[in-house]
């Protein structure tokens, strides 16, 4: 099915930079290691950024992201970066 509803503004790049650094603290993806190893290049990490900007479930985001959490939570099945959070845990694994 289809999303019919009309197209969202972008959010603010910085707010949704760190939504996308807290969710991989939340989730236990090592941004700055994928990074080194070439696992994550500069392209794809600015497309996460710009896919939390245009993603509809960010304000479900923030609320999961606000619930304070000792250990490490899988990716929520809202998070238009789940995917390529498991692929970058993927990665680490290697």
């Amino acid at each position: 099915m289809f999303d019919t509803r009309p197209n969202q503004p972008l959010g603010e790049t910085k707010d949704h930079y760190w939504l996308v650094q807290r969710m991989a603290r939340a989730n236990g993806t090592d941004l700055v290691s994928a990074a080194e190893d070439g696992t994550l290049s500069q392209d794809d990490w600015a497309a996460m950024v710009h896919r939390c900007r245009a993603c509809k479930w960010a304000e479900g985001c923030k609320r999961w992201l606000s619930h304070p959490e000792t250990k490490l939570r899988e990716t929520p099945e809202g998070c238009v970066n789940r995917h390529h959070f498991a692929a970058l845990q993927d990665g680490m694994k290697e």
